[in-house]
Order: C-alpha cells, then structure tokens, then sequence
C-alpha cells in the first residue's frame, strides 16, 4: 500500500485521511505549514485509508514505511530517523507495561511505532508523543486516531528542550534517540548540553551526539520512580564522548540493565551496526547492572530478568563496558569474575627507584619507610604466603604535608628532598605531575599480591606481612571485608585456574595481564569461598 505514495505530501495527505487533525492537542505552526502544502495533494480514494487503517490497528506501520521510500537515505540519517523494527518495539513495550505506568513519553516518536504498540494493548493509555519532524508527528497523528487513543498528547517539538507537565504518578520514556553526530548540531544545541550536564554535576563532551542529549533531557525531564527503555546504537559504551551517558546510567539514571545487539542480528533495518537496549529506573542505584549479549533478535524476550551482573563500582571504575558483556558468556553457573569481589590496581610507579627504594640504611623517619614488594621474583619465591618481610627493600614516600613532621624528622626529610632534587629527580615525568614531587603515593597494603608480567602464569600470595607493592605487582584488594580463609581459598583458586593464553604476550615470550583483565578471570562465587568445602574444580581461564 504505501508504494502507491508517491511524495511526502501525499504522505501527508493520507495521514489528514486517516484523522490526523482529530488528535493529538493543539497543532504548531510547522504542523499546519506542512498541512496547508499537503492540501494541494488529491484527497486518497476512502478505500486508500480505510485499507490503511486496517494495516495499522493489525500491527503494521504503512505511514512509516512509505515515509523510509520516500525520504531521502542521506536525509534521514542527518536527522537520526532510523525507525525501530518491531522485534525491537516488543520487548521494550513488554517492560514499560510491566512498571504499570501513569504515563509513557514517546521521546523522538518518529511515525509513532513504539506509540502504537502500547495503544493496541491498552487504547486509554495516556501518552506524550515528541518528535520535532512535522512530517513524523503528523503521521503519529494518524496512526493515535486510526487506533482510537483518546489519551494522548502530540508534540511537534525539541524533546531535549520542551516542558513536560508534572503528574503524582510514574512517568515511562520509551523510544530510539535520534543518532545524529556532533559535526551536525548547532552551537546552541551544544551549549544546551553543556548548561544540562552541569546541572546534573556532569561535564558532556563537545563530540556527543544527540543520542547522548536525549538520556540528558530524560535526566531532567524524570523524577524519582520514573523508568525508562531507550535503544540506541552502543557506541557509547566505550567511546569517551559517550561518558555522560555511562555516567547517567551510574548516577541519576538508576541504569538497571543492557542489552547489547551484535550486529550481525542487523538491530537496525539496512544498518550493519549494534544496537543497546537500556532499562533505568531514576532515583535507584541498585549495586549492580545486568549485562546481557543478543545474537539474535528474536531471543532479545524477556528484559527485567536477563543477563549477568556487574558490579556497580566496577563499572564506575571502567572507561569502556563492552568487555563485560564479551566476556560474560565464559564465566560458568557458580563463579563469579574476580573484579565483581576484588579491584585489581598496579602498584605506584616511583619514577626513580635508584632515589625512592633504600639501598641500606637510610638517614629518614621510620615513618616514610616501608616495606614492599619491589620485584616480581620476591613473589615467586614467597609461594602462597608471604610471611617475612626482613629481605623486602624499604620504599620512602614522604607525604605532601610536610608539616606534620615534628622538627628534627623535618630536617631529615628537607636534606633528603634537596639532595634529589640536586640530582634533578623533581624534573623527572613521573615526579614532575605528581601534587607533590617528592611524594610517591604508595597504596594500602593489599591482602594480595600478584605478579603480572613474566614467561609463566602469575603468582597469586597472601600478604600476611602487609608489604606495600610498587608497579612490578598487582595487589587485589576486595570491596567488602573477607576472612582470611575465604582469601586463602580465593589465591588458591587463581593459582590452580590461570593461564597464560589469558594475558596480552609480547615480543620475546613475556604475557603481561592488565588490571582490568586479570579482574575477568573467573573465581569461585563469594559463597563458596565463604565456605569450608573443597574448591570446586578449576575454570580454566
């Protein structure tokens, strides 16, 4: 049927057919501008709309499909109209209905899919439908009256700028942001998402794209025990610019779970590209988000229960999320990744050892020297404890403050300081960006230690003696409070499961693991570690 359309004012003219004016609330001056043209088009025959009608209320968007004929390819992705299928819609519709909403904001409407599956289940649902498209709203006009829904409000309007009236009860943002690049927004749009963000306590990266304003706009739009389920492509999982989005979904957001498309599923009709659907809840910040991978859009189902947990800290911590969702497929019933239990950090870098690690006794206060871990070799000859700290060289870190020093530990430590900085340490890279160069910045001991760079698996050892380590070594630090059996159990596990093939080898044999993938190797769940039954046996990482 909308193959026999030939332009959009005929398009146009087939939505004022189908009711478009009987709906919807007051229309903008874009609106009737675009009527007044259209009404230069022939009226279609009754039995056009009639036919079209009936497409509609049987699950069928005609209006949108004549709409992706007839505009141009280019066009359209300059304006981010990239229209959901409904194995998208379905779902998303599924879980919006389930938080038994209020009001559902349709938030970049376009011909109004998302819109029209809520009204075929629930015709008095009351709804606001956003696009600034006039052509869009115009079509979602038609598509509200050809399915009966008294409820709802049509905005021709900027969704990131226009006034959304308050009510007691839950609102639902649903829909497909536009995806439109940042080379193609105006300064003003720009400036309005820098002023957004910082209301929020957010700085928002000159190259976001509009995709990215429209999680922002929700942000401000919603309040406490709203919801939302947006689409999107899933760039901005990983990209910097897609920061605010990730730090939405941590913050204000309450980002409850994604979903993430491979694209070989192809999310986006004609677009080789992923897709993400994310549910949030605003106000909440549960202490985990669910990830989940997608292969096939049919198997997308089931939204409010699907996919692995991620820790919500470790993902504050993690400037790219997509790993998570590569990697949880391979963590079996019963296990867990080591980083949802332990962040993983490499030791400080010193800048120069031959200045910070005591060669020999050292005329400074006890308290700026400590003991540490300052090569990888003292670890694989300690074996599973490490529990005599008398070989390990002393590291000096003097504190920032040196005022806290009474004054004869004030006169070691400035004689110190003026013979490194004779010897120019202070100008070195590592000392010259430090808040103050003389101070190192060592970490808290760390229950345990591990290697990370060497031609064999790591050493994983209990630090019983509470050495500090520098940056030839790992320490794992667990984010809640475990005994020391459950610690014991937690080494050993890592000992019997890790592989080499798990880490990064370079030229000459070495395999180096970095924090962030040695906190994805899988342990035994906290449960098990807790418990004083045989480990189970060991994922081979």
């Amino acid at each position: 049927m909308s193959e026999s359309l030939t332009s959009e004012t005929a398009l146009v003219r087939l939505a004022l057919a189908l009711g478009a004016l009987d709906v919807g609330g007051p229309l903008t001056a874009r609106e009737r501008a675009t009527i007044e043209t259209a009404q230069t088009a022939p009226a279609p025959p009754p039995a056009v709309a009639e036919s079209v009608r009936d497409l509609i209320r049987d699950g069928q968007d005609p209006l949108g499909a004549a709409f992706l004929r007839l505009r141009d390819a280019s066009e359209r992705r300059g304006d981010g109209a990239v229209y959901t299928p409904s194995a998208l819609v379905t779902p998303m519709v599924d879980w919006v209905l389930d938080q038994q909403p209020e009001r559902v904001v349709d938030a970049g409407v376009g011909s109004g899919r998302f819109l029209a599956e809520l009204l075929r289940r629930d015709p008095s649902i009351t709804a606001v439908a956003v696009d600034l498209d006039p052509v869009a709203t115009l079509m979602t006009r038609a598509t509200v009256a050809a399915l009966g829904g008294s409820g709802v409000q049509v905005k021709q309007a900027d969704y990131t700028r226009f006034r959304l009236p308050a009510i007691t009860g839950r609102t639902a943002f649903v829909g497909n942001p536009p995806y439109v690049r940042h080379h193609q927004l105006t300064a003003q749009t720009k400036a309005w998402a820098q002023t957004a963000a910082a209301t929020l306590g957010h700085k928002v990266s000159g190259l976001a794209g509009l995709h990215a304003y429209f999680f922002l706009a929700t942000a401000l739009h919603g309040r406490p025990g709203d919801v939302g389920c947006f689409v999107t492509s899933s760039e901005w999982l990983d990209v910097n610019y897609g920061s605010i989005v990730r730090d939405l979904l941590l913050g204000a957001l309450g980002g409850e779970a994604l979903h993430i498309v491979v694209p070989e599923a192809m999310p986006f009709e004609g677009t080789a590209t992923t897709a993400v659907v994310a549910n949030f809840r605003l106000g909440e910040q549960a202490p985990t988000v669910r990830f989940r991978s997608v292969e096939d859009l049919a198997d997308l189902g089931d939204l409010a229960t699907t996919g692995e947990p991620v820790a919500r800290e470790r993902l504050a911590e993690t400037p790219r999320w997509s790993p998570f969702v590569r990697t949880r497929h391979q963590v079996p019933e019963g296990y867990i990744e080591l980083g949802e239990l332990c962040r993983v950090h490499r030791g400080a870098v010193t800048g120069s050892n031959a200045t910070w690690i005591a060669h020999g006794e050292v005329d400074l206060p006890e308290s700026v020297l400590f003991a540490a871990v300052t090569k990888a070799r003292e670890l694989f000859s300690a074996g599973t404890v490490l529990n005599d700290d008398t070989s390990l060289r002393r590291v000096i870190d003097i504190p920032a403050d040196l005022d806290r020093f009474d004054p004869d530990e004030r006169k070691l430590v400035d004689r110190f300081i003026r013979t490194a900085k004779r010897a120019a340490v202070h100008k070195g890279y590592i000392a010259a960006h430090r808040r103050a160069w003389w101070s190192i910045g060592l970490r808290d001991p760390a229950p345990i230690l591990a290697t990370y760079m060497a031609r064999r698996p790591p050493a994983f050892v209990l630090n019983a003696v509470d050495a500090r380590h520098i940056n030839i070594a790992h320490g794992l630090y667990p984010r809640q409070e475990m005994p020391a059996h459950a610690l014991a159990r937690l080494a050993q596990s890592l000992r019997e499961s890790i592989t080499l093939s798990q880490g990064r080898t370079y030229a000459g044999g070495l395999t180096k693991f970095e924090p962030k993938e040695m906190e994805r190797l899988a342990i035994p769940d906290l449960d098990t570690l807790l418990s004083h039954e045989p480990l189970p046996p060991a994922v081979v990482n």
